[in-house]
């Protein structure tokens, strides 16, 4: 029985999001408000316009690709976030203007919405 604990334990704690992105889903909510992210995007739990230009955002961390390029996984978020251009040349995503530690938390964030 105490093994079936254990198990069950390591299941459901690896489905926390920042230690796989190294960053924080809490930093990330403020980065995306900063940055004005809903303007394009509707995003679950973030203040803003609800934009329809980009896709919503609901149940991110269940998509198999980031903008139907590249599989989803936290390094290749954090690349997409950052310079989006550099993933897919032409896209409609502008350059975000943010570091390697706010990708990461926007990834983190992002990874919290299934």
């Amino acid at each position: 029985m105490k093994l079936v604990w254990i198990i069950l334990l390591a299941a459901c704690s690896s489905g926390t999001s920042w230690p796989t992105t190294g960053g924080s889903p809490e930093r990330g909510r403020l980065a995306i408000e900063a940055h004005g992210c809903t303007a394009c995007h509707d995003i679950p739990d973030i203040d803003g316009p609800k934009g329809k230009v980009g896709p919503g955002l609901e149940g991110f961390a269940q998509r198999s690709f980031i903008a139907g390029q590249v599989p989803n996984t936290p390094a290749n978020l954090t690349r997409w976030i950052q310079d989006p251009h550099s993933v897919r040349p032409g896209t409609a995503m502008p350059n975000t203007n943010v570091n390697q530690q706010e990708a990461r938390d926007v990834a983190a964030y992002l990874y919290t919405l299934d």
